[in-house]
């Protein structure tokens, strides 16, 4: 009995070693074969990476002349990024400014804290009356220009310089986002809600934003709504209005890309990122994905509501002055610089009414009242001017007041008690 039972189990040996050898088999294959997917998404993301930094232009800032030497001597590094927005006026609707050859109307210091706790985002009036300097502007020195004409000069360059001369901030880097790129990230992400009081109606520029709480606009609405120079009937002469349109706007926008429905969408991030980095410019230190996402990465342990959106302080000219209709800086936003540069937090009496956070606003089920019809007084910037003569002065200039304003009582576009159009309070 035993001598048959061996052959038989002779015979059974063979399958035995069948079966580990296709298990064998297996394992190699899913083996290659995750190894291959793992090539083939390595290569994948190199390329996608490559490709991101194929998009981004770059420009040399090694030859800048002498530069402010850093005040902040604490722990840590803060980091100063000017960020601009550039209109090449070469798509419909371009052209808001009667301005030709492109420009920047779009400028914004960007300042994280040494041990990223906060951020500001200071807007700079395009109208505001500068020293323009030499340096990194190809151009000689000139006093009292527009601060935005220093970009139609020198480009980002000279516009770094100036704001380095008029604060003494040393400015690490900056960024240049072209209009139509914006255009194309807000579609990316399918879309930014904002709350619209009423319609915004430039007939000049054939711009329509519709009003809504919230409004959902598109590329191109979106970007009407941040160039828009008409709110009902009002020509906004300065610029105050729209930086507070755009400072709504860019929160809404980082909202919106920090939401479960974009960051989990696949096809929204790819989409987000290459129209990010579309008709992106930088300085050549900062021309690598790969460096934005580091600085990416360290935004986001800043909430959002340590992230605040502020208008830089500003005054008019006065009638008898050759600058009337444009703005200067007040001593609060020589407050500001100096805080920023020492990375110290700016007071809550610098942020009243010149200030919006990024965090989302407070429930509120409908939207403040449109301007004009506001029963009580608001505790940011007036938008356009006033019909009515009062004490507290319009934002634009108007042809008739009740009294001429003489150059030691200037008027402040930041007064706390006026309206703000085409934005909810």
């Amino acid at each position: 009995m035993s001598d048959e039972s061996r052959p038989e189990s002779t015979d059974s040996a063979p399958k035995r070693r069948g079966k580990a050898a296709r298990k064998h088999t297996v394992g190699r294959v899913i083996l290659i074969s995750a190894v291959v997917l793992a090539l083939v998404t390595g290569l994948s993301t190199i390329y996608f990476v490559r490709h991101l930094n194929g998009n981004i232009e770059s420009i040399d800032t090694s030859d800048l002349g002498d530069r402010p030497e850093e005040v902040y001597t604490g722990n840590g590094q803060p980091l100063d990024i000017l960020v601009m927005g550039s209109d090449s006026r070469d798509c419909d609707g371009c052209g808001i400014d009667s301005e030709g050859g492109g420009g920047s109307d779009t400028s914004i210091l960007v300042h994280l804290s040494a041990d990223r706790s906060r951020a500001y985002a200071v807007s700079i009036p395009r109208d505001s009356i500068v020293d323009r300097p030499e340096d990194g502007c190809d151009s000689p020195a000139e006093t009292d220009v527009m601060w935005n004409a220093a970009y139609s000069i020198g480009g980002p360059t000279c516009t770094l310089r100036q704001l380095e001369e008029m604060t003494g901030i040393h400015v690490e880097h900056f960024i240049v986002v072209d209009f139509a790129s914006f255009g194309s990230m807000v579609d990316a992400v399918g879309g930014v809600d904002v709350c619209v009081p009423e319609d915004i109606v430039d007939k000049p520029h054939q711009i329509f934003v519709p009003k809504g709480n919230p409004s959902t606009l598109t590329g191109d609405e979106a970007l009407d709504y941040v160039r828009a120079r008409y709110v009902g009937d009002q020509l906004q002469q300065n610029d105050i209005s729209r930086i507070r349109r755009q400072q709504e706007f860019i929160g809404a926008l980082v909202r919106q890309v920090k939401s479960a429905g974009t960051l989990t969408r696949l096809d929204k991030v790819v989409k987000f990122l290459d129209a990010a980095t579309k008709g992106l410019t930088t300085d050549s230190e900062f021309d690598s994905v790969t460096r934005l996402g580091k600085v990416a990465m360290q935004l986001q342990s800043i909430g959002l509501d340590k992230v605040h959106f502020v208008t830089l302080p500003t005054a008019y000219f006065t009638r008898d002055s050759e600058f009337w209709g444009k703005v200067y800086w007040t001593p609060e936003a020589e407050q500001i610089w100096k805080l920023i540069n020492e990375d110290k937090e700016l007071p809550a009496r610098l942020l009243k009414g010149t200030s919006v956070s990024a965090a989302p606003p407070a429930g509120s089920e409908s939207p403040s009242p449109s301007a004009g019809g506001s029963e009580s007084p608001s505790q940011t910037p007036s938008e356009t001017p006033s019909e009515t003569p009062s004490e507290t002065p319009s934002e634009t200039p108007s042809e008739t007041t009740s009294e001429t304003p003489t150059p030691t009582t200037p008027t402040e576009t930041t007064a706390p008690e006026d309206q703000i159009f085409g934005v909810c309070a």
